[in-house]
């Protein structure tokens, strides 16, 4: 199987992380029981933060600040300045070598985000996100979908609170907008989740369309 790109997205505490754990440890054993598809790597990562360098943007653009605030476009130009180390430095090498990557968030999150959260102009974020990608997009997307109060109770329930997640709830409203007007533009890539459900259910979702995905690639 040739490498392929799967990314899960989706407004805060929708569950994607957990999600995306849950699947490497699925898909771990599902490519070692698969003749076709045993040798292929699983790879885990993450937009902001999934390289060493990436750390450190992650670091800048999810701690809260009270001394200078982070302009709008600041925060566009550096979460382009991540995906840009993020693809050039491990996806794309990684899918060359056949790999299978989860990632949690990618493109998608920044139109959600910062053109419909933020009003930042979208074709100013397309040319950014082909500049940063050089044209790379998911193989399958799969969107967490769940209300917005619910999503932002489970992630204050994990604790302190991060940059975004301190956002009003009108921006996590128009971000959720977002990801739906996405999904039905792009119905091929994109696939929506019920994330109202219990973990195991959409565990269960999650799983169901990945071994439908992968059974795809493998016989492409």
């Amino acid at each position: 199987m040739q490498g392929r790109l799967v990314v899960f997205e989706g407004v805060e505490g929708c569950g994607k992380t957990t999600q995306v754990k849950r699947s490497q440890l699925w898909l771990t054993d599902l490519l070692q029981g698969n003749d076709v598809s045993s040798s292929t790597p699983l790879v885990v990562t993450r937009e902001p933060g999934g390289t060493e360098l990436c750390q450190s943007i992650r670091k800048l653009l999810l701690t809260p600040s009270t001394e200078e605030p982070m302009q709008d476009r600041t925060e566009l130009l550096l979460y382009a300045a991540d995906r840009a180390q993020h693809v050039e430095g491990l996806l794309m090498p990684q899918l060359a070598s056949g790999a299978l990557i989860l990632c949690d968030r990618y493109t998608d999150s920044t139109v959600a985000y910062q053109g419909y959260g933020r009003g930042l102009d979208r074709s100013l974020i397309d040319q950014l996100n082909h500049i940063a990608t050089g044209g790379l997009q998911s193989d399958l997307t799969l969107w967490l979908d769940v209300d917005v109060e619910v999503g932002l109770a489970r992630a204050q329930r994990r604790g302190a609170r991060d940059r975004i997640e301190q956002a009003t709830l009108a921006f996590h409203q128009r971000v959720q907008r977002g990801f739906a007007q996405l999904a039905q533009a792009h119905p091929q890539r994109i696939i929506r989740i019920d994330a109202s459900r219990s973990e195991a259910e959409v565990t269960e979702q999650v799983q169901t369309i990945l071994a439908a995905r992968i059974k795809t690639w493998c016989e492409s």
